[in-house]
């Protein structure tokens, strides 16, 4: 009996998260931006198939709650969620956030009415022009902090195709895969009448990202950071891009 005993305390002591399958719950937030971030998917997105299954090989589990982007990096900044796991790198941000690894990438182009010559051709292209933005939105600094040219910030970007078709801004700006799907959940007739520049603004990474005020920012990055090699290695990362139709 005794023996019994030890052997279950020994048993409970050894017992990890991992191999016991009692996962650690993380707390995810940002915005509906498909297909990295999809209600409408029955895995909601590639970027949370990516973080669930890294997170996953190292014994956390993700659940993810839709607010908009500004509040959701504000809620990331002061610690009082624990991942966003699809954010741009700016230098203003990496003062608050700790960054993972990368594990994809987008290019942002400029949208445009379909009837306008325009081509993006440098920051000096857009001198003059009104920009819709989205509000928290990172696009880079020499974009932000420019002067030649007006930005108009928004909650998101149906409001402003809506504001470029009724002439109130020239230009707005987003990942072409995800603006093409946006639009068209919404009114697919819109892509008749937006196109995209061949030039994009930026190409930029993709990272899960922890608030340095969280106390255990750096264990979340690490784990994400050592179950993105795992994933990778055993092909489980390229399955769920392709499924995506990403390479």
């Amino acid at each position: 009996m005794k023996k019994l005993l030890l052997l279950t305390i020994v048993f409970i002591g050894l017992c990890t998260q991992a191999v016991c399958g009692e996962l650690k719950v993380l707390q995810s937030a940002s915005d509906p931006w498909p297909p990295f971030i999809d209600p409408q998917n029955p895995k909601e997105g590639l970027s949370l198939e990516i973080a669930r299954a890294a997170y996953k090989t190292q014994g956390y589990k993700v659940d993810h709650s839709y607010k908009p982007w500004a509040r959701a990096i504000a809620l990331l900044k002061r610690g009082e969620t624990d991942i966003i796991v699809n954010t741009w790198m700016t230098e203003e941000r990496k003062s608050y956030l700790m960054y993972s690894d990368t594990y994809t990438a987008n290019e942002v182009k400029f949208i445009k009415l379909a009837t306008d010559p325009f081509e993006y051709n440098g920051l000096e292209s857009l001198k003059g022009k009104r920009i819709g933005t989205v509000r928290g939105y990172g696009y880079g600094d020499a974009f932000t902090n420019s002067k030649s040219f007006k930005r108009d910030e928004v909650a998101n970007l149906h409001i402003n195709i809506k504001k470029l078709i009724a002439g109130r801004i020239d230009l707005t700006l987003e990942d072409e895969i995800v603006a093409r799907v946006l639009i068209a959940q919404k009114d697919i007739h819109l892509l008749e009448q937006i196109s995209f520049t061949k030039n994009s603004l930026s190409k930029k990474n993709m990272y899960v990202t922890s608030g340095l005020a969280n106390p255990h920012h750096k264990e979340y990055i690490e784990a994400f950071n050592r179950g993105l090699k795992v994933i990778k290695s055993n092909g489980t990362y390229d399955r769920i891009m392709q499924q995506y139709g990403i390479e």
